[in-house]
């Protein structure tokens, strides 16, 4: 498939508003995607670019609107971007992720149709193959709520995207060549904040106002904490959900989490500086941005503000404390605290317990002793022509076998409508944060050791946190609630790249028997194919 003629993109908006609800705004957006010339350090890299920006665009949105995104791969490779956060309801194609969409070849294009349904909140786009994320390639995403619905503060005066997270000096094949010779990666150079590492960008406000700062961990392999030097942050946001807006003079942001707080520049007008520093890890890492007052009379000054300790127990304590607000209108003009979760039985415990095993004399990553490996096409394609030997359901169990690692395709069954208790486990050193496509879950209970059915009676059933990704603390577990309401193939991975890359995920499969666009939209008539869809496609076609 090469470019599309603007006929051709008439028919399929077309298609599209007959899968939406025809009242519902348009957004459209044409970026292409290039390699280009980057400074993170103040020493040339090459960087993966969207229309010559790094990061790329911010996309605003409402909820609801209909944000439609060509997209032109100008790379010498294959390249996919995925929606972190971005539900997709019924409509797992738009995913962006190998197990469901074939990659754009170089060249050519394809247009994505996100629909940002009953969704609010703060996310992010990145690229999700290799490592494309190491270049680059990502930026943010907000989604408004609708004038009808309020939010639980007034307006802010001004609305600031950071996106923060480690950074390597090596290029994103030589990281590749790292990870495929069964090499663990070094440890990262730096962190940056937009871009940023050692030119410290400015975020300007007037003294008394108050502002929201969205705050994603756009990163490979670490954690952070984000502070101001003297100023407080009040709380508001995380991935979608309002929140109990506790006051913090900082938070861990683990990899692919989103956080929005509100800062009021109530201090004496000067400079002060916004301090991200790496968690967990034995070097610690720091770069600054600059809040500067617009009526300032000095320049920052003073030590940076000082970050927590490496302990657990605080940042268990300070993630128990971030609650939802059940006051407050989410999406849909009802309060977030009427969907009773925790009156809700589960049907299913699934126990998640990552490892670190030695595959074929190479270092590889798994879940439940499985090495996710990837087909050769797409599994939602091949779920949806039925291409036999791609994988088999059940490949990965519902517990840790405790046996050796080894490598598969793995996909877990599971029906549609179905509430599921998720546990996971992680008994390693290091620090896990996990990510479900398609999907929001309740976090009920966190705590260290091995978790236990009795662990239960310590859940928060009342106002636990929605969200879509999830720390889990090193020698600890955490276990979430989660209704199976979308239909489609989606992705379970860590969010440490270099794991993810090396098979810690697996696919969910969601299943409806009812085959309805009720529950799931048709494959989009602008899908790419490859691998063993090319034939059935084909085969399709000439029978319509």
């Amino acid at each position: 498939m090469g470019y599309l003629k603007p006929c051709s993109v008439f028919l399929l908006l077309v298609f599209f508003v007959a899968c939406v609800s025809g009242e519902d705004p348009y957004r459209f957006y044409t970026w292409n995607v290039t390699y280009g010339d980057i400074y993170p350090f103040g020493i040339q890299q090459q960087g993966i670019l969207i229309n010559g920006q790094f990061p790329g665009p911010q996309i605003e949105s409402v909820t609801n609107d209909n944000v439609i995104i060509n997209v032109f791969n100008s790379l010498d490779e294959p390249f996919l971007i995925s929606w972190n956060g971005v539900l997709q309801r019924r409509n797992s194609w738009q995913d962006g992720v190998y197990g469901t969409n074939c990659p754009i070849p170089p060249g050519q294009n394809f247009t994505y149709a996100l629909q940002v349904k009953n969704q609010i909140g703060s996310y992010f786009y990145f690229p999700s193959l290799a490592l494309h994320k190491a270049a680059g390639g990502y930026g943010g995403l907000s989604v408004a709520s609708r004038p009808m619905i309020p939010v639980p503060f007034d307006p802010p005066s001004g609305d600031f995207t950071i996106l923060a997270g480690d950074w390597y000096q090596k290029s994103h094949t030589e990281l590749r060549a790292i990870l495929d010779n069964g090499n663990n990666l070094p440890f990262p150079d730096g962190i940056i904040i937009n871009g940023h590492g050692s030119n410290p960008i400015t975020f300007t406000v007037d003294q008394g106002k108050t502002y929201q700062f969205r705050i994603s961990n756009v990163g490979l392999t670490t954690s952070i904490n984000f502070r101001i030097q003297g100023h407080k942050m009040k709380l508001v946001e995380v991935e979608g959900t309002h929140t109990l807006q506790n006051i913090y003079d900082s938070i861990d942001i683990h990899l692919g989490q989103s956080y929005s707080v509100l800062v009021t520049a109530d201090q004496p007008p000067q400079d002060y500086y916004i301090v991200v520093s790496t968690r967990f890890t034995s070097k610690v890492l720091t770069v600054v941005s600059i809040l500067h007052y617009r009526n300032s009379e000095g320049t920052v000054s003073g030590p940076f503000p000082l970050g927590p300790t490496i302990d657990t127990e605080w940042p268990i304590e300070q993630v128990r404390s971030i609650r939802g607000n059940l006051t407050a209108s989410g999406p849909r003009p009802n309060p977030q605290g009427t969907y009773k979760y925790g009156m809700i039985n589960t049907t299913r415990t699934i126990t998640l317990q990552n490892s670190a095993p030695i595959i074929n004399g190479k270092q590889r990553y798994a879940i439940n002793s499985v090495s996710f490996i990837p087909s050769d096409t797409p599994l939602k394609l091949g779920d949806y022509f039925k291409i036999q030997g791609l994988f088999s359901l059940g490949s990965i169990s519902d517990n840790p076998t405790g046996g050796d690692g080894y490598l598969q395709t793995s996909v877990m069954a599971a029906d549609y409508r179905a509430y599921v208790e998720i546990v996971f486990h992680n008994p390693e050193d290091t620090l896990q944060s996990w990510h479900i496509d398609g999907h929001f879950f309740f976090v009920v209970g966190m705590d260290i050791g091995q978790w236990s059915p009795a662990s239960r009676l310590s859940y928060n059933l009342i106002d636990a946190i929605s969200r879509c990704t999830v720390q889990v603390y090193p020698k600890s577990w955490t276990a979430l609630y989660m209704p199976l309401d979308n239909v489609g193939m989606w992705n379970v991975r860590s969010e440490n790249w270099a794991r993810q890359y090396l098979g810690q995920q697996f696919y969910l499969r969601v299943y409806s028997s009812a085959n309805s666009w009720r529950d799931e939209y048709p494959i989009p008539l602008n899908a790419l194919h490859c691998g063993k869809s090319n034939n059935k496609y084909m085969e399709t076609s000439s029978m319509n």
